[in-house]
């Protein structure tokens, strides 16, 4: 998007190193934290401290939660110089349509844990910053009530194929009548990892709060309700065979996420899929399960170059975008800064969140010397010496 465009949105502007950049909010921008550890570290305070954790927290010993983020920091950039960046384009198109920017929103579960509005209020300040939200099966607000609050955004529904295959149709029927743009389908949740922290706490959800579209509760159990909920009701048998009838059941452009091998990216586009997540659900799943950064430039050069590639995971800052971009992905998906954001300041906290991430981008396309997202390719980045 060119900083004029960013600008005139009826919001206050941001001149921010010699780019206008859209406030999505009307609070002063000190009011907010800066780093994303900041921003973390003041959810923490605001937050219960279990429904904290369950955000916070990953598979077994939490090492891909780490390698994940340093994985980003082992790319370095190399910039080009003398390349006219007065002016910023940050659009880009993904499954034919055009967004603001390549930062969306990851399907996350349980946005009332962290603010009464939970997943409207996300819903409205990304539809404000003109990007996807990709909505959780697992919400705390049903699909239907979440387009509603933000009919002006756009939305893809994430789904978990439960073995009640007429409960799973009825979830994509809801999406379309909905307005949803496309179906995400996480593939690599047969079994929920297992997270010590909410084995720990017993986790489940607080009274007053379900599952909204599943219009269940999550199990109170001494371990992990939702680990309990998933080993009853999602398809461990899941299969090829059944993205290819999700492919074919729906009218909607099918996206997979989970991906994090070139020959499972082949034989999911092979079934139908029409863009490809790389992901490893945020360290949440398979421990020790290679970082996204690293996965990435090989789930790309498996695919066709009409395929979306996005990724997700350990993505916190504007140079991490680029990174990624650089890398080949079309888009990238933040899910546990959006939740700091909505858990610090509610729909304004995320909007704060996304307006920090666009701000970084435009300036780190500029110091990289690519005047627009379009323009980056893998000339820009590589691997530091061991």
């Amino acid at each position: 998007m060119c900083a004029q465009d960013w600008a005139n949105v009826g919001r206050p502007a941001l001149l921010c190193c010699g780019f206008l950049v859209r406030r999505l909010d009307v609070q002063p921008m000190s009011e907010f934290p800066i780093t994303p550890e900041d921003w973390r570290s003041a959810a923490r305070e605001k937050m219960e401290s279990s429904a904290f954790d369950y955000y916070a927290s990953g598979a077994d010993s939490e090492t891909t939660v780490v390698e994940n983020i340093r994985a980003w920091g082992r790319h370095q950039l190399h910039p080009k110089v003398l390349a006219g960046v007065d002016q910023i384009d940050t659009h880009v198109e993904v499954l034919g349509e055009r967004f603001s920017s390549p930062v969306m929103i990851a399907p996350t579960a349980y946005h009332k844990l962290a603010d009464p509005e939970g997943e409207c209020a996300t819903a409205r300040a990304a539809a404000l910053a003109q990007t996807v939200m990709v909505v959780s099966t697992l919400g705390t607000t049903t699909l239907e009530r979440i387009a509603q609050a933000a009919p002006s955004g756009k939305r893809w529904f994430q789904l978990y194929v439960h073995r009640d295959r007429e409960l799973t149709e009825s979830l994509i029927d809801r999406a379309e009548a909905a307005g949803y743009t496309a179906i995400v389908l996480t593939a690599d949740t047969p079994l929920l990892g297992r997270r010590l922290k909410d084995e720990a706490n017993s986790f489940t959800l607080p009274d007053g709060l379900k599952m909204e579209n599943l219009a269940v509760a999550v199990p109170s159990t001494n371990g992990s309700g939702l680990a309990e909920y998933a080993a009853s009701q999602l398809d461990a048998s899941l299969t090829f065979e059944a993205l290819e009838w999700l492919c074919k059941r729906t009218s909607l452009p099918v996206v997979v996420k989970g991906v994090l091998r070139a020959d499972d990216a082949l034989r999911c586009v092979s079934a139908g899929a029409r863009a490809i997540i790389v992901s490893n659900h945020g360290g949440r799943q398979l421990d020790h399960a290679v970082a996204t950064a690293d996965a990435l430039a090989v789930v790309r050069d498996a695919v066709p170059t009409d395929i979306d590639v996005l990724v997700d995971g350990g993505i916190r800052t504007g140079t991490d975008v680029v990174k990624a971009v650089a890398l080949g992905a079309s888009a990238v998906l933040i899910g546990r800064s959006v939740l700091w954001g909505l858990a610090v300041h509610g729909e304004k906290g995320v909007g704060a969140v996304l307006a920090q991430m666009q701000t970084e981008l435009a300036l780190a396309l500029a110091l990289v010397g690519a005047p627009s997202v379009a323009g980056l390719d893998r000339s820009f980045v590589s691997l530091r010496p061991s």
